[in-house]
């Protein structure tokens, strides 16, 4: 347990490093738009265009983001509880943006910092201002922003506030469930904020999407610690891929950023999920250790003793995340040693090191 100095010390290095992070986005945006009054140019976004495989989020209370990051609310575009996908995409707050950045401008500060915007001519953003579809190939759904952890980084009492309600109903959970079968989405990324596994009636929910879109790939992450009895392994068991985000190889490590979480926990429960699909001969989900890397779990040691550990679990992949959130704790080992260059392979999340599955080597 820290004491009230190291506490003091966390915090402020939290809130500094969260003021160093806005200002620096904030000149970003500033640089952009200017960039784009001196060449001519334009933006647009892939959400709003239709492009986008990941970012458009539905939220806990059914609100519509164009983006992942939007634990305030500014990037909210539309309410699912009163409106279909299509006239969100239609409706005046889409359409600004869509104008906005047609015009040099980003609509809020997320845009400075998102994959989906894109530098275009001004012929091409008025184009795609007016020409626009629901994105197929992905949304994302946040059933839920309750959460087991305190996570260094999170801003969970801006994202709870930003919110109207903490988790979808299951009426809630159908109606979205018929928008994603309506458009043909393809993939389904069942997490945002919160744990997903935290939601009461998250086998249910589960079960809905799967009975209304039998062919729609469900994507979910996870701290692994909920799902711990039959029922809930069973829900995720109907996945296509779980990502189990464990950031260390012991309490002690791992609690430094996954404060309240437990690597045992999660590690069994992983473990055990791997047991009972492979027992029930499944080819599905791919089961993924994901291990966000910061300067104090980034040893030769450590990494060596996951690949051992995810070896030893059965898991099909382990992957490596280097983050500069929060900043004080970025792994310049990861960026500058010969060791990280020998792990797995370079990927869009990091580093990524595959592993035999028994069951599809016979083993």
């Amino acid at each position: 347990m820290r004491n009230a100095k190291g506490e003091d010390i966390l915090s402020f290095l939290i809130a500094a490093t969260n003021s160093i992070r806005k200002a620096r986005i904030r000149w970003k945006r500033a640089r952009l738009e200017t960039r784009a009054r001196q060449s001519g140019t334009s933006y647009c976004c892939r959400v709003l265009t239709g492009l986008s495989d990941y970012n458009l989020s539905i939220n806990s209370d059914m609100t519509v983001s164009c983006n992942c990051q939007d634990d305030g609310g500014a990037g909210v575009i539309g309410d699912l509880s009163c409106q279909c996908l299509k006239d969100v995409f239609h409706g005046p707050r889409a359409t600004a943006f869509r104008r906005a950045l047609a015009s040099g401008r980003l609509p809020i500060l997320t845009c400075a910092c998102c994959s989906e915007l894109l530098a275009v001519g001004r012929l091409e953003a008025e184009r795609l201002e007016k020409t626009f579809e629901v994105p197929r190939k992905g949304v994302m759904v946040e059933n839920t922003v309750a959460c087991n952890l305190h996570c260094v980084a999170c801003e969970r009492a801006r994202v709870v506030h930003s919110r109207k309600k903490p988790s979808l109903s299951l009426d809630d959970m159908r109606r979205v469930s018929m928008e994603i079968r309506q458009h043909g989405i393809e993939t389904v990324y069942f997490f945002k904020y919160g744990e997903p596994f935290l939601s009461p009636d998250v086998v249910e929910e589960i079960r809905i999407l799967r009975a209304d879109n039998p062919n729609v790939r469900i994507v979910v992450s996870t701290n692994g610690i909920p799902i711990d009895s039959d029922s809930r392994r069973d829900a995720a068991l109907d996945t296509d891929l779980i990502y189990f985000s464990i950031d260390g190889v012991s309490d002690a490590v791992l609690r430094k950023y996954q404060r309240g979480g437990s690597f045992e926990r999660s590690f069994s429960n992983m473990r055990e999920l791997v047991r009972r699909r492979d027992e029930r001969e499944q080819k599905k989900p791919e089961i993924e250790w994901k291990y966000v890397v910061f300067n104090w779990n980034d040893r030769p040691g450590m990494i060596r003793r996951a690949m051992e550990l995810a070896e030893e679990a059965g898991v099909d992949a382990i992957s490596f995340w280097p983050t500069t959130v929060p900043y004080h704790g970025v792994s310049w080992r990861y960026r500058y040693s010969r060791f990280w260059q020998t792990v797995g392979k370079e990927c869009w999340k990091g580093r990524e090191v595959r592993l035999s599955h028994p069951m599809r080597t016979g083993r």
